[in-house]
């Protein structure tokens, strides 16, 4: 048994905030002792943290006024091993953990391509939070964890980071409780009571994850395929994507219901996935519509889908930010009668295979 504290910025609905929660849960499950910090409060994956899991909300408006109670926290906490996740989080916690001495028990993990993310977080304060990053990466003791091989490729290629300084660790997707989740009832009435072929997207509905672009697909799509597309999600950009759906006449074809409760059971009523991301690190929701044997579309965007897809051997691969190519691939899906994908090609995202892999990286040896 070991003492694991895992330290974020919040539980808002995002990917990273989702998988460090299946992956305290698991830790748990497994036995040990978990505490998760979080320099803000809160969040809509709060309720999915397991009871077993000590939850510290720091209240901070901003990252950078966490320095003292963040330290105090995790002075309090004395864990064995410490995981920082995300970049701005990870410089903070760098610096709190030299205060104290305690560099070798951290491990830092960053979740998206280093060198596009940078690009879309241009404030000034983030700006100088990704110049010291990678050098901060390079001094620390143990391995920066990436997500996936081309998230710790792109680390390496565009910064200072070099390839000792990276180590892969997939995320724990896929738990006991997605795969129950799975089976509970839909709350779409169009995939309840289907009258077409329904196709499903799931993300932030920011620039990154590509929605424009698949909306302008959808729309060439639906002039050959009686179908309706959900985008589950919650985000900056509703009212742009919400004008482009009205200026095409899609109103009554396209759905944005926001964020869901259990978009894996919603997922796993769908004819098809489609990942349109401009960038990822490791699409958690691609991997979900695999383990509930939906067939799936994505464009080969950096990082992950290809190596989710195994270069294109499971699923097609669209080359990336085509349209034309998006829309096609999607039609093709849905007009051919092929069987869905097995789960077994995403085994190695299960939790307790994740879990037991970050345990080995995150506790000193």
């Amino acid at each position: 048994m070991a003492k694991i504290t895992i330290v974020m910025h919040d539980l808002r609905g995002g990917g990273a905030e989702k998988m460090m929660v299946r992956l305290a849960n698991q830790l748990c499950l497994d036995g040990d002792i978990v505490d998760m910090i979080i320099v803000g409060k809160g969040g809509s994956n709060r309720h999915l943290l397991s009871d077993k899991v000590n939850l510290i909300e720091l209240n901070c408006d901003r990252t950078l006024a966490s320095f003292g109670p963040l330290r105090r926290a995790l002075t309090k906490s004395n864990p064995d091993g410490i995981l920082s996740v995300l970049t701005h989080i990870n410089v903070i916690v760098s610096l709190v953990c030299l205060s104290l001495g305690w560099l070798k028990k951290l491990r830092v993990s960053e979740r998206n391509a280093f060198s596009l993310d940078k690009k879309v977080n241009t404030s000034k304060l983030m700006k100088v939070t990704y110049f010291l990053a990678p050098f901060i990466y390079r001094i620390i003791p143990n391995p920066v964890i990436a997500v996936s091989q081309g998230v710790a490729d792109d680390l390496i290629a565009t910064t200072v980071v070099r390839s000792k300084d990276v180590v892969v660790a997939p995320n724990p997707v896929i738990t006991a409780e997605t795969q129950l989740a799975s089976r509970q009832p839909i709350s779409h009435e169009w995939l309840s009571k289907k009258s077409s072929k329904i196709i499903v997207a799931v993300g932030r509905l920011e620039y990154q994850k590509g929605f424009d672009m698949l909306i302008s697909a959808f729309y060439k799509t639906q002039q050959e395929v009686d179908c309706k597309l959900i985008i589950f999600g919650e985000g900056n950009q509703r009212k742009i994507l919400e004008k482009q759906i009205s200026n095409l006449g899609l109103s009554s074809s396209i759905s944005m219901p926001g964020y869901s409760e259990n978009v894996i059971a919603e997922t796993k009523a769908a004819d098809l996935f489609v990942l349109s991301s401009r960038f990822e690190g490791s699409p958690n929701a691609l991997v979900e519509a695999i383990s509930v044997g939906t067939r799936v579309v994505a464009f080969d965007c950096p990082h992950g889908p290809r190596e989710i897809l195994q270069d294109g051997k499971i699923a097609p691969l669209v080359e990336y930010l085509d349209i034309e190519s998006l829309a096609s691939a999607i039609t093709f899906a849905l007009n051919s009668e092929g069987r869905q994908i097995h789960p077994k090609h995403v085994l190695c995202f299960q939790a307790s295979n994740s879990a037991e892999l970050y345990r080995k990286l995150v506790l000193p040896s």
